[in-house]
């Protein structure tokens, strides 16, 4: 898109886009188990989705007669929401036909991951399971497009004449394949067409694509064709190919044929506005850190009473809003490595007030934990040790984080955004302070969430919340936009944490693309970021 599309499309809001998205998902295995020595599997993938702990199917694959590496041309299209856990899982089925033709079904193997995984890699690899073990070197690649409108679409209508004779005994059965040509050279299958019985002058049916996934939005983007002579065993014999880009296809409009088939089909122009998931696959990280409240108003941790107390069965709200919101932010940070800080404790040895303190007995540098489970233990580990004491300051802690993003807007390798969520029981006692801090973050990759736990009255928190109001600081400058998200946890005391994260990260993506837009800074292309990454054999 032009530099004028894109200040147009910024001036009249248009990149505030639902967080909703729609994303296309291809699939492809590799190193299939060949159980029988006379014949190649038939393979077919089921993609199912869990709907309160059950698993759903969302759709299936084609079958591919006798191969051991297909490539899948079904595209799955699926909702997408940052803000939920959306767990899918992936079977792979051997399909076959008997004697009596029915159909026999066996299961190879099957792979469980989150769309937000498939979406942080865009290409993602992980080996099949078959009860809890490896299928021999099976393994499954899914990856990731956004489909970027839901009216972007292509309808293609091909036809072929005087095709070349590849049976003996009778007349080719052609299909047609059609590729996109990446940057990097590597060929995506878009679409296969049905197989023609005996036909040398086939005329496939009407499909539609999208134009993302036709060619990128790229008119200029080269597309390769290939006719082949379906063969029962797998092994289609080639007749013939061209490449054109679509630019050239699009003169088959005027009748003009290209090469050896007529291309007619509409097509729409979009305009591309870079989205949250343009960011994401562009390599954007997600940077999680946590901070939680240790003032003595929480109660003595002790005390079943107490907000931190540590129940064997029965999480506090502490470890729920952690564990809810962290769950969602791990998939987007590919080292998993997550900071973790205390404020408002007396720490040892000399139990000393800091303004700011680590969530470890007696350490004085900074400390990243192995995922959110790491972070849980650090703070489980943490409470013995320490004296609950305040004041209730949080404005060092969002200081400390927009350091951080300060000097990422230095760097020039890779992107970072910031997410910082802070977990406290009451009322904050530096709110001109804070106020201060939050404008100064708001020029930067940052967002805040705060999660009020317990009981008290958090109405004064309400203004750090920009949406009901321009937040400024106590010089009265205002924010350059809106990156705090407030809510009590009270509200969510008896719904699910998936709610409580849908809630506090419903407004991160949009966050995210505000601030890239702001800056001027698009998304880096797939071939600038892209290397090969293979998951938990």
């Amino acid at each position: 898109m032009s530099d004028i599309y894109e200040s147009a499309a910024n001036s009249l809001g248009l990149f505030n886009s639902p967080c909703l998205t729609k994303v296309e998902l291809r699939v492809a295995c590799k190193g299939i188990s060949d159980r029988d020595a006379l014949s190649k599997p038939d393979p077919c993938v089921v993609i199912k989705m869990q709907s309160h702990g059950q698993w759903l199917e969302v759709d299936r694959t084609e079958v591919i007669r006798s191969c051991l590496n297909p490539t899948f041309s079904k595209v799955f299209t699926l909702d997408f929401y940052f803000e939920e856990v959306q767990r899918l899982r992936y079977e792979l089925y051997d399909i076959s036909s008997s004697h009596n033709g029915m159909r026999e079904v066996d299961c190879l193997g099957a792979m469980e991951c989150t769309l937000g995984q498939i979406i942080s890699q865009r290409k993602f690899t992980k080996a099949l399971l078959k009860q809890g073990n490896t299928v021999g070197k099976s393994s499954i690649m899914i990856t990731a497009e956004e489909l970027t409108g839901n009216n972007d679409y292509v309808e293609l209508s091909f036809s072929a004449r005087k095709l070349d004779d590849k049976d003996f005994f009778s007349k080719s059965d052609p299909f047609l394949e059609i590729y996109r040509v990446n940057d990097d050279n590597t060929q995506q299958l878009v679409h296969r067409t049905e197989t023609v019985m005996n036909n040398l002058n086939p005329v496939w049916k009407t499909f539609k694509t999208s134009l993302n996934s036709l060619c990128s939005g790229d008119h200029e983007r080269i597309l390769k064709c290939t006719v082949w002579d379906w063969d029962s065993n797998g092994k289609h014999d080639f007749i013939g190919e061209f490449q054109a880009t679509f630019k050239e296809m699009r003169s088959a409009m005027d009748g003009r044929q290209v090469t050896v088939l007529t291309i007619q089909f509409n097509f729409f122009i979009i305009i591309k506005m870079h989205s949250f998931l343009d960011y994401i696959m562009g390599g954007c990280q997600i940077q999680f850190t946590v901070a939680i409240d240790f003032t003595a108003s929480n109660g003595d941790p002790r005390n079943s009473c107490s907000l931190h107390y540590i129940h064997p069965y029965q999480p506090n709200e502490y470890l729920k809003a952690l564990v809810a919101v962290g769950e969602i932010c791990q998939d987007y940070d590919s080292d998993k490595m997550f900071p973790a800080f205390g404020f408002g404790a007396r720490i040892p040895p000399d139990f000393k007030v800091t303004s700011l303190t680590f969530i470890v007995m007696g350490v004085s540098t900074f400390l990243n934990f192995a995922g959110i489970q790491g972070v849980v233990e650090a703070y489980q580990n943490c409470l013995p040790k320490i004296q609950l004491y305040g004041p209730t300051n949080i404005a060092p802690i969002i200081q400390k984080v927009a350091n951080f993003a300060s000097e990422e807007m230095h760097t020039k390798e890779a992107m970072q955004y910031f997410i910082l969520l802070i977990l406290t029981d009451g009322v904050i006692t530096d709110m001109a302070d804070t106020r201060e801090a939050i404008v100064h973050a708001s020029h930067l990759p940052m967002s805040v969430i705060i999660v009020g736990v317990g009981s008290a009255d958090f109405t004064d928190m309400e203004m750090l919340d920009g949406d009901d109001g321009i937040l400024r600081s106590p010089k009265g400058e205002p924010v350059l936009r809106d990156i705090v998200q407030f809510v009590p946890f009270r509200n969510f005391k008896h719904a699910s944490p998936a709610a409580l994260a849908k809630s506090v990260l419903a407004e991160v993506p949009n966050q995210v693309v505000d601030y890239y837009n702001s800056k001027g800074i698009k998304p880096k292309c797939p071939s600038e970021y892209e290397s090969s990454r293979t998951f938990g054999h």
